[in-house]
């Protein structure tokens, strides 16, 4: 029993280095992933798919795959998981963690860089560095024709209209018969340079009690 407990410790104690998370979070968040996985070692698409809050969630499918996307695993590495253990979890969990009182300027940029990564990844589906007109047409519809007050071919013009306006924001010399790849990674950063990221991306969806995620005393 003893070196049981040793072991899991020190298994808390390198997820603690790897994702920031103090040893009590990820105890919190290792109940969490037990409830959704029925105590199983890893979870899959349909017990994500489960979850009461996310069921009427116009972005349902982004949010999920985002939990398989090799890309949300702080490494470089492409493609998508069929499931995922614990500490794959853990390391998604990451992006939604807020800087704490002893958390640096330095520390703070790169969690914020992290942040705004993980939602790019979240638009570019197919993984080629840019977010294209198909891919951002593609939630704005969902986005505005699941509120149910407009049909399908407005949501596809405004979301063509928004496209052109950010096209012509990020290449402002742009001919009228220059085609524009998509939206970089670069871009996507300046669009939301001005947006509070930490207010605006939350896990409550998991049910996860707020003041025991949160790492701030």
């Amino acid at each position: 029993m003893g070196a049981k407990q040793t072991r899991s410790e020190h298994d808390h104690q390198d997820l603690v280095e790897k994702t920031g998370f103090s040893v009590e979070q990820i105890q919190n968040l290792l109940k969490r992933f037990q409830q959704l996985s029925g105590n199983e070692e890893t979870i899959s698409r349909e017990h994500l798919k489960s979850i009461p809050a996310l069921a009427n969630n116009p972005i349902r499918m982004q949010i999920i795959e985002a939990f398989f996307d090799k890309r949300n695993q702080h490494g470089n590495e492409l493609g998508s998981y069929e499931e995922i253990g614990f500490e794959e979890f853990l390391m998604v969990m990451s992006h939604f963690r807020p800087p704490t009182l002893t958390t640096t300027t330095e520390e703070k940029e790169t969690m914020r860089k992290e942040k705004v990564r993980f939602l790019f990844n979240m638009h570019d589906t197919d993984g080629d560095g840019k977010i294209t007109l198909a891919e951002y047409r593609k939630v704005v519809e969902e986005l505005l024709s699941k509120s149910g007050t407009i049909e399908q071919e407005a949501a596809k013009a405004i979301a063509d209209a928004a496209m052109l306006e950010v096209a012509s924001t990020n290449v402002p010399n742009m001919g009228p018969d220059d085609f524009y790849e998509g939206i970089t990674f670069e871009h996507f950063e300046q669009i939301l340079k001005d947006l509070e990221m930490e207010s605006r991306m939350h896990i409550r969806f998991l049910d996860v009690n707020a003041t025991k995620v949160h790492c701030g005393k």
